[in-house]
């Protein structure tokens, strides 16, 4: 486990990247207890300049020696990348909170969403995985639904904004937008097809039994999270033109009998939730609403009026702070709470 400073070494691995950058955002707004941080990526980001606290901190390449004397390192660099390095970190003797797929159904390596399952970090975790963006902001909301009437089947359908694919893909619907309102021509390039004014049911790679590989990301990281294998999970994952913030419409089937009215009550006093659900006002969660936010938002509450045990609501969060930065400075948070 973490040894108990005043202040730590901290690296951000992937730190030009639209995570990494939020990263140190969240790391200087939330004054998290900086000793010496190095910012780390590829060998053609070196030399850059990012900001951190109103200073400048210039960027070095990422390699097996980057992690002397760091106590914890937040990756946000690509799986392939944390394969290859968070196995050095660790044997540096540091704690990797990694947001790539690389380790997060790897048996022994903790998935963590800090209000929902911090205990699974245990006493020595040397890599913890941060779950999917999509995957964390639904969990939030269906662990104390969990607790109370225990889940036997979700279904779920998302609306994932173009940052959840980086930069390039902000741009790409900038660009596309512009040009399409202007009466130009605009090819898609991050994207199979056109994104702007469209919506996509494809995002990663499809898979031989017709889900895509974030739909089974989903599936499998919600049961380990929750701690339950036989929690059914049915995913659509669909992206859409919106910049920040992923959207969800979940459908929860429960063993034990549930209302809406039970679920705005339990909700209510979640950490990191906010219930905006005034339909009589035309309030409810909106992505453009949870940008920036660190909350993760849920609205439109109500029975399923179809199914017995059920209930449907809407879940908003920002994915670049929620649904990754956040979540892993909130990790690193409890490390230190915890040495």
């Amino acid at each position: 486990m973490l040894a108990k400073k005043k202040l730590y070494n901290v690296a951000v691995a992937g730190a030009t990247g639209a995570v990494g950058r939020k990263m140190l955002e969240i790391l200087a707004e939330r004054d998290f207890p900086v000793a010496d941080l190095k910012v780390l990526a590829s060998a053609k980001s070196a030399g850059q300049t990012l900001t951190f606290k109103g200073n400048p901190v210039t960027v070095e390449e990422l390699s097996e020696n980057s992690f002397a004397g760091v106590d914890i390192a937040l990756f946000s660099a690509g799986a392939s990348v944390s394969r290859q390095f968070a196995p050095f970190a660790v044997k540096s003797g540091c704690i990797v909170i990694d947001n790539s797929s690389a380790f997060r159904m790897e048996p022994g390596i903790p998935l963590v969403v800090p209000e929902v399952n911090p205990e699974a970090i245990g006493s020595d975790p040397g890599i913890i995985a941060n779950p999917n963006c999509s995957t964390i902001q639904m969990v939030v909301v269906l662990k104390p639904i969990h607790d109370k009437f225990k889940i036997k089947r979700v279904v779920v359908s998302t609306y994932q904004s173009v940052s959840g694919s980086g930069q390039k893909a902000i741009e790409e619907l900038r660009t596309q937008t512009k040009n399409l309102l202007d009466g130009k021509p605009s090819k898609p390039d991050v994207y199979p097809h056109q994104i702007a004014f469209n919506c996509l049911p494809h995002i990663d790679v499809f898979l031989d039994n017709g889900y895509t590989k974030e739909e089974m990301k989903m599936v499998d990281e919600t049961r380990k999270i929750l701690g339950d294998a036989s929690i059914q999970v049915s995913p659509t994952t669909v992206r859409v033109p919106v910049f920040y913030s992923h959207s969800e419409s979940v459908n929860v089937e429960t063993e034990e009998p549930i209302s809406a009215v039970d679920v705005k009550k339990i909700l209510s006093g979640q950490p990191g939730i906010r219930v905006v659900d005034n339909p009589e006002t035309n309030e409810y969660p909106l992505a453009i609403d949870g940008t920036g936010r660190d909350e993760v938002f849920v609205g439109r509450i109500r029975d399923d009026i179809s199914c017995k045990n059920a209930i449907n609501f809407w879940v908003v969060s920002d994915n670049l702070r929620k649904g990754a930065a956040l979540n892993a400075v909130q990790i690193a948070e409890w490390l230190i709470q915890k040495a």
